[in-house]
């Protein structure tokens, strides 16, 4: 494809189309119709493999899976929508042995790489352990509950916003806010290499 090959470029899109129905799913409970959605979807793959670099630091369908999702919230947001926000750590269905599916195990087929692994992990306890040093309650709720830390069930900006009686766009500059300073926090401690 790199060499402009269209027939690479057109069995690149073939191959990664069960990606784009995993990705529309999220969204069957909106208005609009499946095939409309995996129409759009489409057109998001599409300039994922037209776009997409190796040098970028993820594999191709996880890359892809971003952008058919940004092609999806683009459409809702173009038709002033409320548009679910996509997960890949939510569940998707099961498997033959009843264990809950992910989209992530679908946008990662290969093993993972322990070094990888090992980093995440150091980097993640980092975080959690900064979470109570510099947020105040109020961010701290928000950051613990937006991203299900400390075995808490993930929410959307709009049911934290129904919990604390804020609006969501209050939620979201909080939210923005917290994580600029675990970012900080990160990267003072050396961890934000």
């Amino acid at each position: 494809m790199k060499d402009g090959d269209l027939e690479a470029k057109k069995e690149l899109t073939l191959r990664n189309m069960r990606l784009v129905a995993h990705v529309a799913k999220k969204y069957q409970n909106s208005d609009e119709d499946m095939e409309d959605l995996i129409s759009i979807g489409t057109i998001g793959l599409i300039k994922a493999i037209s776009t997409y670099k190796e040098d970028y630091g993820s594999r191709l369908a996880t890359y892809a899976a971003r952008c058919i999702d940004n092609e999806l919230l683009m459409h809702f947001r173009s038709k002033k929508k409320t548009a679910r926000e996509v997960s890949l750590y939510e569940p998707i269905g099961t498997d033959k042995e009843g264990n809950q599916i992910h989209l992530l195990d679908i946008v990662e087929s290969d093993e993972p790489d322990v070094v990888e692994t090992i980093e995440t992990d150091r980097r993640t306890r980092e975080v959690l352990a900064l979470v109570p040093k510099l947020l105040s309650g109020r961010e701290r709720y928000i950051i613990e509950n937006r991203y299900g830390l400390y075995a808490c069930k993930p929410m959307t900006q709009r049911e934290i916003a129904a919990a604390l009686g804020i609006s969501r766009s209050y939620v979201s500059r909080i939210e923005k806010r917290a994580l600029e300073k675990l970012r900080k926090g990160m990267e003072s401690a050396g961890g934000g290499r």
